[in-house]
């Protein structure tokens, strides 16, 4: 079987080539200098290019990731499914983790451009079609990855290597998190099974920050700082049930791999 993962130098791009490459199938892996000129047939395309952290200061690159790139794929490429990666961030305005849930976005605020560009890329994917077009939203992933990452969860294991580790959210703050194995793997299976045109790949439950920091401090001994009179952050529960009907989804425990993420 034939997949091109477009993105796949970024995080998930390259695991999901090596894993699908491990299954044997043909692999494509485009660089972005040729992604305007696509002719052959991509087979089930993954389009995993995006922004994440440093979105706020790169507003154009953003927008040409997650809509403009993607829109020429959806008018000219040729494939048998396309899956768009979007993200659980935008269930962060909503009062549900639903598919269907109205989201609410403010243009005026700065934060929200990472939401409305996955949003309009989302739009673009649902509304031209395209058969075979589909969108994953995908919550956050732990894996091995960059120890130089900026995320949150490698921030918090660089400080407690470190010997103490500075919360700054309230500990009460929580959001979803799924391990790197389950987001490899349903996103091929997703990509080429899938009757749906809209998924949630999420674990179903959420993890507070309180959660991570003690895991650490059992692993490393470290000193927590916990805030004082911060207001937690609270995303909603991302629901699950279409992988749970459809594909018989049990996620992993994203705890346990923590110990194999220290470095």
């Amino acid at each position: 079987m034939r997949f091109t993962v477009l993105g796949s130098s970024g995080f998930i791009g390259s695991h999901l080539v090596t894993h699908l490459r491990g299954l044997g199938h043909e692999v494509l892996t485009p660089g972005r200098d040729e992604l305007h000129s696509l002719s052959e047939p991509l087979g089930h395309a993954i389009y995993a290019i995006g922004l994440t952290a440093d979105f706020r200061n790169k507003s154009f690159e953003t927008v040409r990731a997650h809509v403009t790139v993607l829109a020429n794929l959806l008018e000219n490429a040729r494939f048998d499914s396309l899956t768009y990666l979007s993200s659980t961030r935008v269930y962060s305005g909503a009062s549900s983790g639903r598919w269907d849930a109205a989201i609410s976005v403010r243009s005026t605020d700065g934060s929200d451009l990472y939401n409305l560009s996955k949003l309009m890329g989302e739009s673009l994917c649902l509304n031209t079609g395209r058969q075979g077009v589909k969108v994953v939203r995908l919550s956050n992933v732990v894996g091995a990855g960059d120890p130089h990452s900026a995320n949150f969860l490698f921030s918090l294991i660089k400080e407690a290597q470190a010997g103490c580790i500075n919360l700054q959210s309230d500990p009460r703050s929580s959001k979803d998190y799924i391990h790197l194995d389950d987001v490899v793997e349903m996103l091929t299976r997703i990509a080429s099974m899938g009757r749906r045109n809209t998924y949630n790949l999420a674990s179903g439950m959420n993890l507070t920050h309180a959660a991570w920091v003690e895991a650490l401090h059992g692993l490393t001994g470290c000193q927590i700082n916990y805030p004082q009179e911060k207001a937690p952050v609270i995303f909603p529960p991302i629901d699950i049930s279409a992988l749970k009907s459809e594909f018989h989804f049990t996620p992993r425990l994203v705890l346990d791999i923590l110990p194999d993420l220290l470095y």
